[in-house]
């Protein structure tokens, strides 16, 4: 262990490494419900996508763990596999094999962006309100899903939504919500994870939900979902600013993460930078390709490895730990399984009220800040579509710099990315 993570280099201990790997499964396993629960409203089968998603979380923190030596663990994206669902297949008519050629494109751009060192470039030509809006945007997108995952909110034929009545699966729901927002308050690990438990239970007590028929089985076959991505379909016009969604999305997603945990976890060098900073984005793409040939949307870098961190992880070795944790999970796909809509929709609520933070630090009181960044927020739960609200954001953010005067002010890049929005929004 110490040969391979250099455990007394980083000030920490097998024991140390262990129980950061363990608290940081806790916080992000919630993904193995929710994951399959969004990704089978397409057709997939949710059997093979708890296997894929178990898997898909292995093998990435595992390449981060053995590669990149860092406490960082990595898993299919929420917002991102909403992304998949609601915006490309649902919203767009893709097929889901064509869905997962654009995760597979937009990994392999990725890749190369990185490797190219583009990718510097692009980060520095988008300004970081646009950056915290995106985010913003896919918060109140999810929690706008969620609410409508345990019947909260319903479509209304005179107002387009209103809401839904209060019966057992909608009282449960926010049953599941107020216990998974308190037990966060309290700062207890696993708050999300124990609310899903919590209220399945609940459905089980009430007759929600039936009981599974076993505890542990082998894992569900992933045949039917997996090295089934349609590559070539996935070339076509209409998808071109969802490749770039999903690669933009991932690489700040991934960006926000690295630099909200690289001070804790001692990740800085003398020079102020974070250490292995492309390696861990090259892993990140890595795991992406990975999961679009497994079956599953984008893998992305989770900020819940902030918890193990905040705990003592230092070493690949946190990473390891919950990269073993997610394969002991593929043994109880059975309870996994049973775990209904109301109990992962409030699990979306909460994290889209994390995600929805990163409007504090927007300035919204400069009008040519304010009208992208809410554009961008905005058209994302009213249009189903998480590239529509980014496209819309980037077009207006070049119009309203020329209107402005500041033309000098757009990089080349930005120009680039203007161009492929407008693409995105000709072709809806």
């Amino acid at each position: 262990m110490e040969r391979l993570f250099q455990l007394k280099e980083h000030g920490t201990t097998v024991k140390q490494e262990v129980i950061a790997g363990v608290t940081t499964f806790l916080t992000m396993a919630y993904i193995i419900f929710v994951n399959p629960s969004i990704l089978s409203m397409t057709g997939m089968d949710k059997g093979a996508l708890i296997t894929v998603t178990c898997l898909a979380s292995a093998i990435g923190t595992g390449i981060t763990a053995l590669w990149v030596n860092a406490p960082l663990a990595m898993a299919p994206g929420m917002g991102l596999n909403a992304f998949f669902t609601f915006t490309l297949v649902l919203g767009n008519g893709a097929t889901w094999q064509q869905a997962l050629g654009v995760v597979f494109i937009s990994g392999i751009i990725f890749l190369a962006l990185t490797f190219s060192g583009l990718r510097e470039k692009i980060i520095d030509a988008i300004p970081s309100e646009l950056r915290l809006a995106v985010g913003a945007g896919i918060g109140l997108f999810i929690a706008f899903i969620g609410m409508q995952g345990m019947g909260l909110i319903i479509s209304n034929p005179a107002t387009i939504v209103g809401l839904g009545k209060f019966n057992i699966s909608v009282v449960l729901g926010l049953v599941g919500f107020a216990i998974m927002g308190l037990l966060e308050m309290r700062d207890v690990k696993g708050g999300i994870l124990i609310g899903i438990v919590i209220t399945t239970v609940l459905g089980i007590v009430f007759g929600a939900v039936d009981l599974p028929t076993s505890v542990v089985s082998m894992p569900p076959s992933i045949a039917p979902i997996a090295l089934k991505l349609d590559i070539i379909g996935a070339i076509q016009p209409i998808f071109l600013g969802s490749i770039f969604s999903f690669m933009f999305v991932d690489l700040f997603d991934s960006l926000g993460t690295i630099m909200a945990c690289a001070h804790e976890a001692e990740m800085i060098d003398e020079k102020g930078k974070i250490k292995n900073v492309s390696k861990i984005l090259e892993a990140d793409a890595m795991a992406t390709v990975i999961g679009s040939l497994l079956g599953t949307s984008t893998t992305t870098t989770f900020v819940e490895s902030a918890s193990g961190i905040a705990v003592g992880g230092r070493t690949g070795l946190t990473a390891l730990t919950t990269a073993f944790l997610f394969v002991v999970s593929l043994f109880f796909s059975p309870i996994i399984g049973i775990v209904p809509a109301f109990a992962t929709a409030p699990a979306l609520i909460l994290v889209g009220v994390y995600m929805f933070k990163n409007l504090l630090d927007i300035n919204f009181h400069k009008i040519e800040v304010a009208i992208p960044c809410f554009l961008i927020i905005i058209m994302m739960p009213l249009t189903y579509s998480i590239s529509i609200g980014i496209a819309f954001g980037f077009v207006s953010y070049i119009l309203v710099s020329l209107f402005n005067g500041k033309i000098k002010d757009i990089k080349p890049i930005m120009w680039a990315i203007g161009f492929f929005s407008i693409i995105e929004l000709m072709f809806k």
